[in-house]
């Protein structure tokens, strides 16, 4: 089951690398076939990275850690408690990743023009930075 939605997930972005294959082939073929290949490379390895991560999670942890003695304390395991903390922070981490640097350029270039909008401008970049926080704070709620 898991390996048909990690195909289907690498399939995504094929349809919009045919609708950029059928507006710009016409012009340069050659140059729009390559752009697509290397897109679709690049976007592929990134979800066989994520899916490889959770795979090592899955196979891990549920085994492992009622291995090391979860189970002969006699308290219950939820094997997906530890998928659901590992995917609210990486993807927490993730959102704050492309929110800091979207507003960590914002602030570079606006503390370039002026100078007295640094403070105003850090302000934003710490609040897109608290979404991680927001992540591993949930995280830490859902595990017992």
């Amino acid at each position: 089951m898991f390996l048909v939605f990690a195909v289907l997930v690498g399939l995504i972005p094929v349809i919009p690398a045919v609708v950029y294959l059928l507006q710009n082939g016409k012009a340069s073929p050659a140059q729009a076939v390559s752009r697509v290949v290397n897109g679709l490379t690049g976007f592929n390895f990134l979800v066989g990275m994520f899916a490889a991560g959770l795979i090592m999670v899955w196979l891990a942890s549920p085994s492992s850690v009622m291995a090391a003695g979860m189970a002969q304390d006699g308290g219950t395991f939820d094997q997906y408690a530890t998928l659901a903390a590992a995917l609210s922070t990486g993807l927490a981490c993730i959102g704050a990743g492309i929110a800091v640097g979207n507003a960590g350029a914002a602030a570079v270039g606006a503390t370039a023009e002026k100078p007295e909008s640094f403070g105003r401008a850090l302000i934003f970049v710490g609040l897109s930075e608290g979404i991680a926080i927001y992540g591993l704070i949930i995280s830490f709620l859902i595990l017992p």
